[in-house]
């Protein structure tokens, strides 16, 4: 087992559960991806720390609950907008960070949503380079923008720190990312140099732009092509790991950082059905049913993790933090609390139990439910007090309800709940954390863009109104 192993992460925009060939999908095309997986580990019981993205992604990379970190809501919003004086501080010590400190290089590629202020960007947080959006694809310039998001700048699509592009042709990104990502697995192949890639796709969030061959050849609209690009995009990578002879000493952690929107209309725009799928969980992004923080998740470590395996163990994308560190030669700060456990043993050992027992829910500051090795209870929903206990071990789709039946088992869980309330809060209830750090703020905050109707990129102002 290699000591400093390369690491490469994947992370897709609202790809659902249910939308892999690996994890049932017959809709769409993923034979690429299903490779992986048969050449990895397929975790079936991975989840997010949010549904949601900006808080599902500081939670990646800082190993902690969003409310721990001040990243539950932002001034009342779910996610980041453009301009927004908020973001992930430089207090907080990135993954990234952490592996740069080991001696690894380190680059991000792709979606950010972290802040889009100086202070806050991927720089500013252990990555030596980074080329992408700083947020969503549809906080943009879009068609038919409804009134509450005209304050939308053009899409800045930045270097570093730098924007060197605005409104930039969405059909074109991916393989912008993959041609950088590239650059950078040979640069870093050559002088022989632990790296960190984090690439951190745009699809399948909306609006979903995708070349008119791929759109052609898929059996489910521009939902399936753009899985289908992020498939395309993922066998490039590998087949240069394989090229560059690093198959054994990277570690492929491919996943998504929330659930999808699911197979309905989307929440502003006019595509009709999204196409997503969660199957066979309940819920979708936005919702703290399993549909929306259980997300697909692929570990490959070839030689190291074996091939064709399926792990049910209970695990949090927070755990890749420590996971990460230990197996990278990398040091877990402790001066401060961390979320995330080190899984590693899970990963390499068939026999190993994880050591997580149990997953706090929050959408926003509020919790809304706990689960254990077998049974989640959901508290609140949407500002309301509830009590609903599900069997995950029999009912992973959360259609019957057995709270009436097992009593014992919603006391120990509420009692689990109150210890997360203790320590993260709970807005509904009026409860502040006892063990909470805040995001970083800044004064005076200025957008990356502004719109000028004289400026060339009118012209790419995108035709597509869908949002979500």
């Amino acid at each position: 087992m290699p000591t400093t192993p390369n690491v490469l992460l994947i992370n897709c925009d609202d790809l659902g559960f249910g939308d892999l060939g690996c994890y049932g999908s017959t809709r769409n095309a993923t034979p690429a991806i299903d490779r992986l997986a048969a050449e990895g580990t397929r975790l079936t019981s991975l989840y997010m720390a949010s549904a949601v993205c900006s808080p599902s992604r500081a939670a990646l990379l800082t190993g902690c609950y969003p409310p721990r970190i001040g990243f539950g809501s932002f001034d009342g919003q779910a996610v980041l907008f453009p301009g927004m004086g908020i973001g992930l501080p430089d207090t907080e010590i990135s993954l990234a960070r952490v592996l740069r400190d080991a001696g690894y290089v380190t680059k991000m590629v792709g979606k950010w949503h972290c802040g889009d202020q100086p202070g806050f960007l991927p720089t500013n947080h252990g990555f030596d380079d980074y080329f992408g959006l700083p947020y969503s694809n549809d906080m943009g310039r879009q068609a038919n923008t409804p009134s509450i998001l005209e304050f939308l700048p053009p899409l800045p699509l930045l270097r570093g720190e730098e924007v060197i592009e605005q409104q930039p042709d969405q059909v074109s990104l991916t393989g912008r990312y993959v041609a950088e990502s590239l650059e950078f697995l040979h640069a870093a192949a050559g002088e022989g140099t632990p790296f960190f890639l984090y690439l951190a796709h745009l699809y399948v969030h909306l609006p979903i732009y995708v070349t008119d061959e791929r759109l052609a050849a898929s059996r489910n609209g521009a939902y399936g092509a753009a899985v289908e690009s992020i498939d395309w995009a993922t066998g490039v990578l590998m087949d240069a790991l394989a090229e560059l002879g690093l198959d054994e000493s990277t570690i492929v952690i491919f996943t998504s950082d929330n659930g999808s929107l699911g197979d309905v209309a989307p929440p502003w725009g006019h595509m009709g059905p999204v196409g997503g799928s969660n199957a066979p969980l309940r819920g979708t992004k936005g919702t703290t049913f399993e549909g929306g923080l259980r997300v697909p998740a692929i570990v490959r470590w070839t030689g190291t993790v074996a091939p064709g395996r399926v792990a049910d163990a209970l695990i949090s994308a927070m755990d890749l933090y420590p996971t990460l560190a230990r197996l990278c030669g990398g040091e877990v700060p402790d001066d401060r609390i961390i979320d995330g456990i080190d899984v590693a043993d899970v990963l390499l050992d068939d026999l190993a139990t994880s050591p997580r027992t149990d997953l706090a829910y929050y959408r926003g500051n509020d919790l809304e439910a706990v689960r254990d090795h077998r049974f989640k209870l959901h508290v609140a929903r949407g500002g309301a007090a509830i009590l609903e206990l599900y069997d995950l071990e029999t009912d992973v789709a959360e259609t019957t309800d057995v709270s009436d039946e097992l009593p014992e088992v919603v006391a120990r869980l509420e009692a689990l709940a109150d210890g997360y309330r203790y320590a993260l809060g709970d807005e509904r209830l009026g409860i502040v954390g006892t063990e909470i750090r805040p995001a970083g703020r800044v004064v005076d905050p200025v957008p990356l863009t502004t719109y000028d109707p004289d400026h060339p990129y009118v012209v790419a102002e995108y035709d597509l109104d869908d949002r979500g």
